[in-house]
């Protein structure tokens, strides 16, 4: 059975909180063997380190802020990460970037923190998982500040067009692909995109517990999405690719390994 690694999962404060111990068993039982939970904000970032305490190997983290949060970034934030990031289960910094589609947070706020935590990946030497929405020019532009001195970038549930993918990978990004490419309304243009990502540089999520894959049948009888269907989603992705599922599974497995500096 082939492995998987699901590089962006939200456990903490979601709905599959409650469950946590069957989440991380079923996608164990179908490949699924590690996984990344997304911190999003600090105290969040806390709690992500202490739920991976008690799946050694199987659940590491990050630790930043998402721009949703943004607002609560403060002149102690960068100390308090760092902090976190002594953690052994710490493997990125972020979630971190821009999102201008729902501006939960002022702009402005959302450019310094992104900015910041950039920084402190630079300063830490790990890697960045990112975030971007509707905010292709004011984040490659920020991006471009500090991309030659990051040790790797990450940009996280990729759903942009060609023009934003030819650019992300003209900074050497790895892109993570969500289920969003498995649903026929608005994953059209993505299914198109997939097949022009390098090998080396594409990564597969769920984004748990969003991002259902709408293509599923029989439909699971929950809308939650989980990581034991990420197999499902590598599956889809392999066929727009024209790859062997095995082939692509195990490519994408130890992208995902190397990029956050994890044995395979």
């Amino acid at each position: 059975m082939p492995h998987f690694m699901d590089i962006a999962v939200n456990l903490i404060g979601s709905s599959l909180e409650k469950s946590m111990q069957r989440v991380v068993e079923e996608a164990n039982n179908v490949g699924v063997s590690s996984m990344i939970v997304i911190g999003s904000q600090i105290e969040e970032s806390q709690l992500a380190i202490d739920l991976c305490r008690s799946f050694p190997e199987q659940l590491y983290s990050t630790a930043g802020v998402h721009p949703h949060h943004a607002s609560e970034w403060t002149a102690q934030s960068s100390h308090q990460i760092r902090q976190l990031s002594l953690a052994q289960c710490v493997v990125a910094i972020g979630e971190c970037g821009l999102d201008y589609n729902r501006d939960f947070s002022p702009r402005l706020k959302q450019r310094q923190a992104f900015a910041q935590q950039l920084e402190l990946a630079i300063e830490l030497k790990l890697p960045v998982l990112m975030h971007e929405r509707d905010a292709h020019s004011d984040f490659l532009a920020i991006l471009k500040e500090y991309r030659a001195a990051l040790p790797g970038a990450l940009l996280h549930c990729f759903t942009g067009n060609r023009e934003s993918l030819e650019a992300y990978l003209e900074l050497d990004l790895h892109l993570g692909i969500t289920g969003w490419v498995c649903d026929e309304r608005r994953g059209l243009e993505l299914a198109e995109l997939v097949p022009l990502i390098p090998d080396n540089r594409i990564l597969i999520e769920t984004d748990s517990p969003y991002l259902l894959p709408r293509s599923m049948r029989p439909k699971p009888k929950s809308s939650k999405n989980e990581p034991k269907y990420l197999p499902y989603i590598a599956e889809y992705i392999a066929k727009l690719r024209g790859q062997a599922v095995d082939d692509f599974a195990l490519q994408t497995y130890q992208n995902s390994r190397s990029f956050f500096g994890l044995p395979y």
